[in-house]
């Protein structure tokens, strides 16, 4: 169970909010993120992509890795740095498509209003890398309450807890706030939010806006379970002393 600052040392109001974006926020489909790798697979290989790892949940770190392997790489680490370039460039091409075929799930616009009302720091922790977590939020309009240069991203690593963590450091210098323990809150549609989140001593909501079920977010360990963001703020207020 995550850690509060001890009992009795005073407490900064504030909390950081950390947002998952496919599937807790918005629903991208269209084929756009096939498109983007395979835009930057051809840039940076010359070649057409084939098999494209599995990406639910995951890091871009990890898929672009197994991505690489499955279509002929070896060393896929030589490319990250160009891949990354090129996945950030097919990004913002494609955003237009994403206008075009992205959702805002519900009650996600009106969850990060709420945070905004209230004394919270509210960024992202994403398997995207910082240029595709920006482009497709600003697509859809969601961007601007979001600190993005606070925000643990996919080629933080490929362990969720690790961008939880970095999200948290990088808060934390920026905005002066210790957001130990439960001063920080992960709120995914997926096990893997969840783990990274309980793993890194944060508070783990998960929504049940994806592939996962209520009950799967909560064998995880969830500590709060909502079945969209349209309860986030009556469900989670108590958690999050509002």
């Amino acid at each position: 169970m995550p850690t509060d600052p001890t009992p009795g040392e005073p407490t900064p109001a504030t909390r950081l909010i950390l947002w998952d974006i496919d599937h807790t926020l918005v629903q991208i489909g269209g084929g756009v993120s096939r498109s983007i790798y395979e835009r930057a697979f051809r840039q940076v290989t010359g070649r057409p992509l084939g098999e494209l790892a599995d990406m639910s949940g995951r890091t871009e770190q990890a898929i672009m890795v197994e991505t690489l392997r499955l279509n002929g790489v070896s060393e896929p680490e030589a490319l990250f740095e160009d891949f990354y370039a090129a996945l950030a460039a097919a990004a913002e091409k494609l955003t237009d498509r994403m206008r075009e075929v992205g959702v805002v799930l519900p009650g996600a616009r009106e969850a990060i209003a709420s945070c905004a009302d209230r004394d919270t720091v509210q960024s992202a922790v994403t398997g995207n890398i910082r240029p595709i977590a920006e482009a497709k939020l600003a697509a859809l309009g969601l961007g601007e309450g979001l600190d993005f240069s606070v925000g643990g991203y996919g080629d933080d690593g490929s362990d969720r807890a690790d961008l939880v963590r970095q999200a948290r450091n990088r808060a934390s210098e920026k905005y002066g706030h210790d957001f130990a323990g439960t001063r920080a809150v992960v709120v995914g549609d997926t096990p893997h939010d969840v783990r990274g989140a309980l793993d890194a001593d944060a508070l783990a909501v998960g929504v049940a806006s994806g592939k996962n079920t209520s009950y799967e977010l909560r064998e995880a360990g969830a500590h709060i379970v909502l079945g969209s963001l349209t309860g986030f703020t009556g469900c989670c207020s108590e958690a999050l002393g509002w």
